[in-house]
């Protein structure tokens, strides 16, 4: 039975890998984009924030029309979407008279494959008939780590042999994932959350009071992620006056390494560890992380606060996602898209928290980085809180 399955989990893994090539190549150009288009670090800013609002319109939508329309000609739309909008990358900032315009645009439709992946491969794996759902949920959002990890090495290896000059090229051939990825979702077995009419309502989950403490969760889980993962390579090259291929390396790269290493780890030990328990550490750790980087004047201390907080955030989107399923078994496709509107919601508001006070103070992301460090605290008080809350059910 599980052997049927292993080609959705392929598809739904290469559909991380497509999302974080979505949500990572960009941010490696922002200095690029910068000198050659003169694009402002303000600017700059609005880039993921596009991105992480699009992918907010496109969860809400999902609560509407992913049941009506059905899971698989959704996630074939995905893939399609998200290989439009890499390409477009390569051609539509020259093309339009304003670059800028022409970025956000295509980031606008990458985003709307990215939305679709994001809503629909957590449940679609969690439907599958696998032992060890915790484990297996932290094992599929590994893969946005390795496809990080994977966009950024091979970019850096690409700009280092062929120059940063044929950084149009390198967008066409990241596509090709996607593409590919469409053959996988249009012939794989995909099977329903809930059954029809079993699921929770938008009104049901919204009168649910753990159900907005899980939101909570999840905003604080996306904005500290995104934070570092979005601005991490400018800020190695800006801050520490880094090259971009040791920045690159060492930024993003480090923490997309150490997040997914992380979530593989979780999967050997998650039955040993109580999930709310390794949140609560989680969000310490990384407001310890948050701290090395943003006042650290050692290039290295901050570079390795960079990276260890890959590690700190990597368990908080898909145990924020577990913790939610177990709570609330019967929430549904709605209640992972609700899910995913918050994670991107805090993915949206953190970077752009990070990017304008660090215009305020002179173009100095490293406060910029210090301004995102409430999220990881509050994100450990509301697990805190939660486990409490499971505890309290387990005894009466």
């Amino acid at each position: 039975m599980q052997k049927k399955y292993k080609k959705t989990l392929l598809a739904c893994y290469l559909g991380f890998i497509t999302q974080a090539i979505s949500a990572n190549f960009a941010p490696l150009l922002f200095i690029t984009f910068y000198k050659i288009y003169n694009i402002s670090l303000s600017e700059l800013a609005l880039i993921p924030t596009c991105f992480y609002i699009t992918q907010i319109i496109v969860d809400f939508a999902c609560t509407k029309f992913v049941d009506k329309i059905g899971y698989r000609i959704c996630i074939i739309v995905s893939e399609i979407t998200s290989a439009i909008g890499l390409m477009g990358l390569a051609f539509l900032p020259n093309i339009l008279p304003i670059p800028f315009t022409g970025i956000i645009v295509c980031t606008i439709i990458y985003a709307i494959g990215s939305g679709l992946i994001e809503v629909l491969c957590s449940p679609i794996v969690e439907a599958c008939p696998f032992e060890n759902k915790d484990g297996m949920m932290s094992l599929l959002h590994s893969f946005y780590c390795w496809g990080a990890v994977g966009v950024i090495l091979g970019s850096t290896i690409f700009f280092a042999i062929f120059g940063l000059e044929k950084w149009r090229i390198l967008t066409c051939i990241w596509a090709l994932i996607p593409l590919y990825n469409v053959y996988n979702f249009s012939s794989c077995p995909i099977e329903p959350i809930v059954e029809d009419g079993k699921g929770m309502t938008i009104r049901e989950l919204f009168k649910t009071n753990i159900f907005w403490l899980l939101i909570v969760l999840m905003i604080c889980a996306g904005s500290s992620e995104a934070v570092i993962a979005q601005w991490s390579s400018a800020f190695a090259e800006s801050s520490f006056n880094i090259s971009k291929s040791i920045g690159d390396l060492a930024g993003p790269c480090g923490f997309a390494f150490l997040m997914g290493l992380s979530r593989v780890l979780y999967v050997k030990f998650n039955k040993k560890i109580d999930l709310t328990v390794f949140m609560v550490f989680s969000g310490l750790m990384c407001f310890c992380c948050y701290l090395l980087a943003g006042l650290a004047s050692i290039p290295v201390l901050g570079l390795i606060g960079c990276m260890l907080c890959g590690f700190s955030v990597g368990i908080m989107w898909p145990g924020s996602i577990s913790i939610s399923s177990s709570i609330l078994p019967k929430g549904g496709t709605t209640m992972f898209a609700f899910l995913a509107l918050a994670g991107d919601l805090g993915a949206s508001i953190g970077p752009v928290i990070v990017g304008n006070v660090s215009q305020i103070m002179g173009e100095n992301l490293q406060v910029g980085i210090l301004s995102g460090i409430g999220f990881p605290i509050i994100l450990a008080i509301s697990a805190f809180v939660i486990r409490k809350w499971r505890l309290k059910k387990l005894k009466y």
